[in-house]
């Protein structure tokens, strides 16, 4: 189980991203659509300005059961313990455990 700490810090990173992403988007696209280089360092700067956090490269991937930063499946959005647990007790639909 990850601290608690750094999951509510994941949770708040994502609320800023969500926040940002509209404004973030809308920088962008002027910075493509301008001409002048002057236009796009100003435009560069008001993004640099923006919050660090809010940056969707800063997310981290977690389990969603208990937090673990490491070995996540995007399909299931578990770690590779709690998905080798669940497919055991047969709570995953259409996974199954192969051995040869």
């Amino acid at each position: 189980m990850a601290k608690k700490s750094l999951i509510e810090k994941e949770k708040r990173k994502k609320e800023l991203v969500k926040r940002y992403d509209a404004i973030r988007q809308s920088l962008k696209r002027q910075i493509k659509s301008s001409l002048s280089i002057q236009s796009k360092l100003t435009i560069s700067n008001k993004l640099q300005s923006l919050p660090r956090s809010s940056a969707p490269v800063r997310l981290r991937n977690r389990c969603s059961l208990t937090g673990r930063p490491r070995s996540n499946y995007r399909d299931f959005g578990l770690s590779r313990h709690v998905l080798r647990e669940m497919a055991h007790t047969c709570l995953l639909p259409g996974v199954s455990k192969s051995s040869w």
